[in-house]
C-alpha cells in the first residue's frame, strides 16, 4: 500500500528508512516499514486533531532542519 514517491518528494522518513543500518535494526526488532509509517501517521493525525502547538524548541529545530513543509 506504500505509494511510490518521486525523488523530489522523498521525505526525511524515506531517507531514514532507506538507511541500511536502520533497516538492519528494524529487521532485528521485527519492525516493518509500512507498520511504522501507519503508526506515525495515526499519531500525527491524533495530534493534529488535538490542535497541539509544539514547544518552541521543536518548532525551531523543525525549521532549522527543513523538516517542516
Amino acid at each position: 500500500m506504500e505509494a511510490k514517491m518521486s525523488e523530489s518528494r522523498k521525505t526525511k522518513l524515506d531517507e531514514l528508512l532507506g538507511d541500511p543500518m536502520v533497516q538492519l535494526v528494524m529487521a532485528r526488532d521485527q519492525v516493518r516499514p509500512d507498520d511504522l509509517r501507519r503508526m506515525l501517521e495515526r499519531d500525527r493525525r491524533r495530534l493534529m486533531d488535538k490542535q497541539m502547538i509544539p514547544p518552541a524548541h521543536v518548532i525551531a529545530a523543525c525549521q532549522a532542519g527543513s523538516f517542516c513543509s
